[in-house]
């Protein structure tokens, strides 16, 4: 078998695994939505980020303890910490209140809000090209926030603050590169996890034991499509696989409308479109520039 043909292949299984994981992302979005309107977002973090560390601990045995604090900055570390918490909760308090796809849409604006900060956090330079497809994707927020007193809820403007939060944390994984795999995961897991124990005691309702699983599942189901989200960029090049993340919209369109009876709006179809040429855009360019950022899937 010829290199060339070895390539496509794994290229291919690459964009499969993709697929797969965005999948897994989106179903995990579904059942959270569905769990919270049951739970408090305290519980459901607690149980979720549990599941989640001790389905770590044999990883973090294997690797050893120490690889926990094989953390280039720590003081940055913490930072994450506290985007995270922040990204996550907030997340999972916007889809209690909002349809699936319009929460989906702030967060897939991350990318360009990155591309956004990166001269200041970062000290690159941002051309005319990425500027003028970042305030275009801006244009895409306003169009699918529709800000008016009205739509400005705060269900809204909290899931505005998540994604928000969530470009700060895509900024500082860029800074963190040098962590062990094992750091980068498991202190903001432990974060939330700490979020949700705070938050407990206003939880009214014990979960039944099948939505204790399901609330397990949510932490352990997240893990496993990040793993095949980093085995697909190990595959195949970073601008064959990562458009493909933009599916993401359409899962949450696609189950908002079968599972919960939720129709899109045209802004929010609109604004999404917008978002999502512009980040390619923006995506693209910084590919042929050769600067090399998080994926959109990091978290959620």
């Amino acid at each position: 078998m010829s290199t060339t043909t070895q390539a496509s292949d794994r290229s291919k299984i690459g964009v499969m695994l993709m697929l797969l994981a965005v999948l897994m992302f989106s179903l995990n979005d579904v059942l959270g939505k569905y769990l919270v309107a049951s739970y408090s977002v305290g519980q459901l973090l607690l149980i979720r980020s549990t599941a989640a560390v001790l389905f770590l601990t044999p990883f973090i045995l294997k690797a050893g303890w120490r690889s926990l604090f094989d953390v280039s900055q720590p003081k940055l570390m913490v930072a994450r910490v506290v985007l995270t918490t922040i990204e996550i909760s907030s997340f999972y308090y916007a889809v209690g209140y909002m349809p699936l796809a319009d929460a989906m849409t702030f967060w897939m604006a991350a990318p360009i809000y990155v591309a956004a900060l990166s001269p200041f956090l970062l000290g690159e330079h941002v051309g005319w090209r990425r500027w003028t497809a970042i305030l275009i994707g801006f244009a895409g927020v306003i169009i699918a926030l529709r800000p008016s007193s009205e739509t400005l809820t705060l269900p809204a403007l909290v899931a505005l603050t998540g994604s928000v939060a969530f470009s700060f944390m895509m900024v500082t994984g860029r800074a963190l590169r040098q962590s062990s795999d094992i750091a980068m995961v498991f202190w903001p897991t432990l974060g939330v996890t700490l979020l949700g124990i705070t938050a407990l005691p206003w939880a009214t309702t014990m979960p039944t034991p099948i939505d204790f699983v399901l609330l397990a599942l949510l932490g352990v189901v997240a893990l496993m499509a990040h793993f095949l989200t980093n085995r697909s960029l190990m595959l195949a090049d970073a601008a064959t696989v990562t458009p493909y993340q933009y599916t993401l919209l359409v899962w949450a369109m696609f189950f908002g409308w079968l599972v919960f009876n939720e129709t899109p709006r045209i802004t929010t179809i609109i604004g999404a479109v917008v978002i999502v040429v512009s980040g390619l855009f923006i995506f693209f360019r910084e590919q042929q520039l050769g600067i090399k950022r998080d994926t959109v899937t990091e978290v959620v």
